[in-house]
C-alpha cells in the first residue's frame, strides 16, 4: 500500500434507510466507501437500516439494489449475497440488539426511562423558559423499585436510555480533523423504543462493531451522532485503536446553493437514469463533487476512480450540483461508446417514445444501428435521441412537420426548391449518401443558384419535420427513396399548397 494507507484490512459499508429512492448524497457516500474499499483491497458491505417499519418498504429495498447495480457498484457482503456477519437487514437483527441492551442494563450504562412524551415536552419548555439548553434531564436515572412499580402499574412502557458519562469525546475525522464534543451538551439518549426496536445510534454502532467496519464514510449531518456511537463502542469493549475511522462528507447543495433534499427534482438517482444519463457519467460527476484526483482530470472511469481515490483528498467545502458540467461529462461518455453499445442504450428511450417495438423488429434494430453515427456527436442525454430520430422511426401516417418550422421555411418562395429536389431525387438510381448529395448540390445550388442554407433547409424540414436534424444526406439515405419523395410531395401539398 502507498504511504498513509491503513495497516489493517479496510472494511467499509453503505447503510441506507430505504424509505425512498437513493439520492445523490446517498450515492456519493456509497461511491466513496466503495472506492476506498476497492482502492485498498478491502471489502465493501451493504447493510439495510430498515428498523423504522413505518417508512421502509420492500420496493424501496429493491430500488437500492437496482440503483447501486446500475451505477456499477458491487458489494462483497449484503442482504442478497450473504456473508459471515449477517443478517444484513437490521430488521432481522433484533435479537442481537436486545442482547446488547440487556448487557448495557446489567452493566449500568443504560437504564429504563418511563417519561411520557408530554412530560418530556413540558421539561423542554421549562428549560427554554429558563434559558437553558433543551435536553433530557436524567430524571429516570436513579429510579427506586417503588417508583418503577408505580410506573408499571400505570401501564407505562419504558424506553431504554444510554447513560452518557461526564467528559468529552474527540473525533478524529478525515475531513474535519479533530472535533471535540463536550458531554455536558449530550444528554442521555434513547437506544431502544418501547416497542423493542432500536434507534439509529445503537443499531449502527452494534452493527459496525460486529461487522468489523474499519472506515465509516457518511454525510456531514451525522457528525453530531458520532460521540454517542463512540460511547456505545466503548461500552461494548472496543478499544480506542479499533474505533472506526470517520469521514464525514460535506453536503451536496442544489444548483441555487440551497440544501438538497429528496424532494428536489433532480436529487433522486432514478431521475438521472430516466432522463438519459449514463451511469458512467453520474459516478464520474459525483466523484468530483467533493473530491479531486489531484489534477485537472475530469473524465474518469470507475477503474480510474478506484486507482486514484484517497479519503484525504475529500474536501471540507459543500459541493453544488452543476447540471451543465454533468451534461458535458455525459455527452463525452456517450461519444466514447461503441456504436452497438450506444444503440442498445438508446433502445429503452425509443421504446418509451413509441418509436420502436419491444423487442424491436430486425429492421428497426438495423436502422437504429445505422443511425447511431448520425446522432452520436449531438447527443447530450440518451433522451435526446427520440426527438432526433423520430423522423426515421415514426409511422408515415403519424409524421408531422413542426408548425413553426413549416411557417418559417415551407413557403411559396421555397416551393421551387422542393419541386426541383423532388424531381432530382426521383431520378436517382443508386440511393446512397454520395449520390443524394451530388444531385441535390447540382440541382439546387448550381442550377437554381441557391445558397446551401436556402437550398437544403426546405428539404430538411420537409423530410425530418424540423430545421435542426442529423446530417441531411445521410438522413435521406436511411429514410429511403420512397418515404423521402412522399414527404416532399406531402410538404408541397399540405404546407405550401402546391
Amino acid at each position: 500500500m502507498a504511504d498513509g494507507e491503513p495497516a489493517r484490512r479496510v472494511r467499509t459499508r453503505f447503510a441506507p434507510s430505504p424509505s425512498g429512492d437513493l439520492h445523490v448524497g446517498n450515492v456519493r457516500t456509497a461511491l466513496y466507501a466503495w472506492a476506498w474499499a476497492r482502492h485498498t483491497g478491502g471489502q465493501f458491505v451493504l447493510r439495510i437500516e430498515d428498523t423504522d417499519r413505518t417508512r421502509v418498504s420492500e420496493q424501496a429495498i429493491g430500488s437500492v439494489l437496482t440503483d447501486l447495480r446500475w451505477l456499477g457498484l458491487d458489494w462483497d457482503e449484503g442482504p442478497d449475497v450473504g456473508g459471515p456477519f449477517g443478517p444484513y437487514l437490521q430488521s432481522e437483527r433484533l435479537s442481537i440488539y436486545h442482547e446488547w441492551v440487556r448487557r448495557f442494563l446489567a452493566d449500568g450504562v443504560a437504564y429504563h426511562c418511563y417519561c411520557t412524551q408530554e412530560e418530556l415536552d413540558a421539561e423542554r419548555e421549562e428549560q427554554r423558559a429558563k434559558g437553558l439548553p433543551a435536553g433530557y434531564s436524567g430524571r429516570c436515572r436513579q429510579l427506586t423499585a417503588a417508583q418503577v412499580a408505580a410506573f408499571e402499574a400505570e401501564g407505562r412502557r419504558p424506553v431504554v436510555r444510554f447513560r452518557m458519562a461526564p467528559g468529552r469525546t474527540v473525533v478524529h475525522d478525515t475531513v474535519r480533523g479533530e472535533v471535540v464534543f463536550d458531554h455536558a451538551n449530550i444528554p442521555d439518549f434513547v437506544i431502544m423504543r418501547a416497542d423493542g426496536y432500536p434507534l439509529y445510534n445503537l443499531a449502527a454502532a452494534v452493527d459496525d462493531t460486529l461487522m468489523q467496519i474499519t472506515h465509516i464514510i457518511r454525510g456531514d449531518d451525522l457528525l453530531a451522532s458520532t460521540p454517542r456511537q463512540i460511547a456505545i463502542y466503548k461500552a461494548m469493549g472496543v478499544s480506542d485503536d479499533d474505533i472506526p475511522v470517520f469521514t464525514h462528507c460535506p453536503y451536496i447543495l442544489a444548483p441555487d446553493g440551497k440544501p438538497l433534499s429528496k424532494r428536489y427534482g433532480s436529487a433522486a438517482i432514478s431521475w438521472y437514469r430516466d432522463n438519459g444519463y449514463l451511469p458512467e457519467a453520474v459516478v464520474n460527476y459525483l466523484a468530483l463533487v467533493g473530491w479531486s484526483p489531484g489534477d485537472d482530470r475530469e473524465d474518469l472511469t470507475l477503474d480510474q476512480i478506484v486507482e486514484l481515490f484517497d479519503l484525504r483528498r475529500v474536501g471540507a467545502t459543500a459541493g453544488r450540483l452543476d447540471p451543465r458540467k454533468l451534461d458535458a461529462i455525459n455527452g463525452d461518455k456517450i461519444r466514447s461508446l461503441a456504436p452497438d453499445d450506444l444503440a442498445s442504450r438508446l433502445l429503452p428511450f425509443l421504446r418509451a417514445s413509441g418509436l420502436v417495438d419491444d423487442p424491436p423488429t430486425t429492421q428497426q434494430a438495423r436502422l437504429l444501428r445505422a443511425a447511431v453515427p448520425l446522432v452520436r456527436e449531438r447527443l447530450v442525454r440518451l433522451t435526446d435521441a427520440a426527438d432526433m430520430l423520430a423522423f426515421l422511426f415514426i409511422r408515415e401516417d403519424l409524421f408531422r412537420v413542426d408548425p413553426e418550422s413549416a411557417a418559417r421555411v415551407l413557403t411559396q418562395e421555397t416551393a421551387p426548391v422542393l419541386e426541383a429536389a423532388e424531381a432530382a431525387l426521383a431520378a436517382v438510381d443508386s440511393w446512397d449518401r454520395g449520390s443524394i448529395e451530388q444531385v441535390l448540390r447540382r440541382v439546387l445550388i448550381e442550377e437554381l443558384g441557391r445558397r446551401p442554407k436556402h437550398a437544403f433547409t426546405p428539404v430538411r424540414v420537409a423530410v425530418t419535420g424540423h430545421r435542426v436534424s442529423p446530417p441531411l444526406f445521410e438522413s435521406l439515405e436511411l429514410l429511403g427513396k420512397e418515404r423521402t419523395l412522399a414527404r416532399i410531395r406531402r410538404a408541397l401539398e399540405r404546407e405550401v399548397g402546391v
